[in-house]
């Protein structure tokens, strides 16, 4: 090979691929636009050809981008196997896990399922359900490994795995009314917190019009025209559009989210949170 193909480019060059933005593909890979720009351009320069058409909009794949993109896929998923299958993969065991369902609909099937994969001795019994609930339920030992929504100054410890801007979301077309009518989702939610905060602070009015437990009753609400919500940047659905700057909305801080285990795991407890850590950096680093 006449170039050195490094993972950290391959990450790069997805992120722009799913995302269709060098805007949010540096967000989400925690780099510079400047720095992720430079590392695409050295690496078209080595294969000899452009990866991306560069719209006013958006960035779409060439015709040799699409070609190479199947290969970044599937070089990344042989890393994440090889990782899978040196973890002794014949280990048997009980892990119960449970998760946020807007990140779980989102960013964990895929990550699951290859554990499962090369794991199907181990049994994953899943749960959804807001991070406050998730952190009662793990203090009565009814989990054994949890990802939790977290204010870093309230919830300590367990590992960062993903970070990502949080943003105002309404349907595209949405005329603001005030009080500001909002959809969230019921307490315990740390977005319902911050958003009530941040809206508090900055001395405007709002009111609750729709409350769902769901990511998928938030997101029908939301598109019908029945108020605004707080999402995550990379989990905008088809039809919904940040409108902060439109509406002088407060800035809202980032999304972190961590992964607890809890004392005297298990191997493979132990193994699905190396699984999940790793397949969680190979998109957001």
């Amino acid at each position: 090979m006449p170039f050195h193909l490094d993972s950290i480019s391959l990450k790069s060059f997805i992120a722009i691929a799913d995302t269709g933005s060098f805007t949010k593909a540096a967000i989400a890979v925690g780099r510079t636009q400047s720095a992720l720009s430079l590392q695409i351009k050295k690496l078209e320069e080595n294969l000899g050809c452009e990866l991306f058409n560069r719209g006013a909009r958006r960035a779409t794949l060439t015709e040799q981008g699409e070609i190479f993109s199947s290969y970044a896929r599937q070089i990344i998923q042989l890393q994440l196997e090889v990782y899978s299958r040196l973890k002794e993969p014949d280990i048997e065991g009980e892990i119960r896990f449970g998760t946020p369902e807007d990140f779980a609909t989102h960013y964990l099937p895929e990550v699951l399922a290859m554990f499962r994969k090369h794991h199907p001795r181990i049994q994953l019994n899943v749960e959804c359900d807001l991070t406050l609930n998730l952190l009662e339920g793990f203090q009565q030992e009814k989990f054994d490994l949890i990802l939790v929504k977290r204010d870093p100054q309230r919830v300590k410890g367990g590992n960062q795995v993903w970070r990502e801007p949080l943003v105002w979301a309404a349907a595209k077309g949405w005329q603001a009314q005030s009080p500001l009518t909002l959809i969230l989702s019921p307490q315990p939610c740390i977005y319902r917190s911050r958003a009530l905060a941040a809206l508090d602070r900055a001395k405007m009015p709002w009111r609750i019009a729709y409350t769902s437990p769901s990511l998928a009753g938030t997101v029908a609400a939301v598109k019908a025209g029945l108020g605004i919500t707080v999402l995550p940047q990379n989990m905008l659905p088809i039809g919904i559009q940040s409108i902060r700057y439109e509406l002088k909305l407060p800035e809202l801080a980032d999304a972190e989210l961590a992964l607890i285990r809890r004392n005297g795991i298990s191997k493979a407890g132990e193994m699905l949170a190396e699984h999940i850590i790793s397949s969680l950096e190979s998109v957001a680093n």
